[in-house]
């Protein structure tokens, strides 16, 4: 299999209504937010989102309406601390949430992507995520007689990466923090990529040990510049500090968020609309060059 090279609309009307979406697997680090304000675009609802530290992403869709249950180990605002729109749906009963910790999550895509029904930790025992999170389960270490924490597979229907570039084949060259990205695109049953560019094979091929996705593993592949703000992606632009704490501001009430999303989501008609709107000086000043490496006999 290899991907097809679609416009970001097209790619994201393959993500089906009460999909399991994983996203922001690389923490803070390119985050697919023009992935996802276009599945608001186009109204897709009832996801369930997982992810580790997804930042505002979630928040975004949750205030959109877009999502009905988290299975997450944070949901909020970095640069603020609460997701507003987050809270407000836990609060108010409207969205179901699957406590997890960031290894727990990871462990969970791990046990997806290898193909067995669960994974063992201990470093859940003593905390009180049992009491949120009624899928883990407590056993007995067969060899060692210890006790360990259960983590059940987990398997999503989509997975969405922001990568710095790929092939038109779905060769991905991604670098910087990836997270748990690896995990994810194994686990998830499709893989969307949302790249800053879309490159020749063979400057793919030229860094072979830099290809975190290989095209196997991916069902559509977009040409995205810009489509991680206002996260950073290392070597193309910083993180939009500023858009962090003005989204703090606009969205306490979900009348504001109406207003934010009304500007930056349904008031473009794409990213390079949207860019249009960002006023921030995002630049990479210092870049920093990683040595050469020689491939060949």
């Amino acid at each position: 299999m290899t991907a097809d090279v679609e416009p970001l609309d097209v790619a994201v009307s393959r993500i089906d209504a009460g999909s399991t979406v994983a996203a922001g697997l690389a923490l803070e680090h390119a985050i697919p937010f023009a992935a996802g304000h276009e599945l608001l675009r186009q109204g897709v609802g009832g996801l369930t989102a997982v992810g580790p530290i997804s930042d505002l992403l979630f928040d975004q869709l949750i205030g959109g309406g877009a999502v009905s249950d988290v299975r997450a180990a944070w949901v909020g605002n970095v640069s603020a601390g609460t997701g507003y729109r987050f809270r407000e749906a836990v609060e108010n009963g409207e969205i179901t949430v699957e406590d997890h910790s960031n290894f727990s999550i990871a462990l969970a895509l791990q046990a997806g992507a290898m193909g067995v029904p669960y994974l063992p930790t201990r470093s859940l025992l003593g905390s009180d995520i049992f009491e949120r999170n009624d899928r883990f389960t407590e056993a007995v270490d067969p060899f060692g007689g210890e006790r360990v924490a259960l983590v059940p597979a987990l398997e999503p229907d989509w997975a969405i990466v922001h990568a710095q570039r790929a092939s038109p084949a779905g060769d991905v060259h991604l670098w910087g923090n990836t997270g748990i990205v690896e995990p994810a695109v194994g686990a998830a049953e499709n893989v969307l990529v949302t790249a800053e560019e879309i490159v020749e094979p063979a400057v793919i091929k030229s860094d072979p040990s830099r290809v975190a996705i290989t095209r196997d593993q991916v069902t559509s592949v977009v040409e995205c510049p810009f489509g991680a703000h206002p996260s950073p992606v290392t070597g193309y632009y910083n993180r939009d500090d500023e858009y962090y704490l003005r989204y703090n501001r606009q969205t306490e009430t979900a009348n504001g968020f109406e207003d934010w999303a009304s500007k930056w989501v349904y008031g473009v008609s794409g990213r390079e609309e949207y860019a249009t709107l960002v006023d921030a000086d995002l630049e990479i000043t210092e870049p920093t060059v990683a040595a050469e490496v020689q491939y060949g006999q």
